[in-house]
């Protein structure tokens, strides 16, 4: 039986990769245990590269190649090609060729939008992906769990930590 497959958004990662914060350590021991697993587009990865450039973070380019290098260890990448060459039109998201429904009408078509567009990519690709859920701290995020809750969960790190401890090991 496969792991569960996650979406991290990068707030999260930062706190398993970075900061090492004590309430999220469960997850990222879980991820290097291989009891979940966590999956990534190369749209995500780019914001975790962006992100770690950030001046306030004082990481000097080796420290972020290796956090980067960090997180693809422990992510997987979405099958999906090169999706900006076959987006259908200009509206379609960033994960337009990995969604589908069985009628025929693609799922992003009915994706919640989040109001902050930076992080619309996490909700696209957790569906996408048919991930268990996502993971974020973010407000805008966990605001739509009710909309996204027939696609996938939502949750805080602290509740996926919960969820971990009832899966069977």
């Amino acid at each position: 039986m496969n792991s569960p497959l996650w979406v991290l958004d990068t707030n999260v990662v930062l706190d398993l990769l970075h900061f090492d914060d004590a309430a999220a350590r469960p997850l990222r021991l879980a991820l290097e245990a291989g009891r979940l697993r966590c999956v990534v587009t190369e749209s995500t990865l780019e914001e975790w590269r962006c992100v770690l450039a950030y001046p306030e973070f004082g990481l000097d380019p080796a420290q972020q190649a290796a956090l980067v290098a960090r997180y693809r260890s422990l992510s997987e990448m979405a099958g999906m090609g090169d999706v900006g060459a076959s987006l259908a039109h200009k509206g379609a998201p960033i994960h337009y060729g990995l969604l589908s429904a069985p009628a025929g009408k693609p799922v992003w078509s009915r994706m919640p939008r989040c109001s902050d567009p930076d992080d619309q990519k996490f909700i696209e690709l957790a569906a996408a992906a048919h991930a268990q859920g996502l993971v974020s701290k973010d407000r805008a995020v966990l605001k739509l769990r009710r909309l996204c809750a027939p696609l996938f969960r939502i949750m805080t790190p602290a509740e996926v930590v919960r969820w971990l401890d009832i899966l069977p090991a």
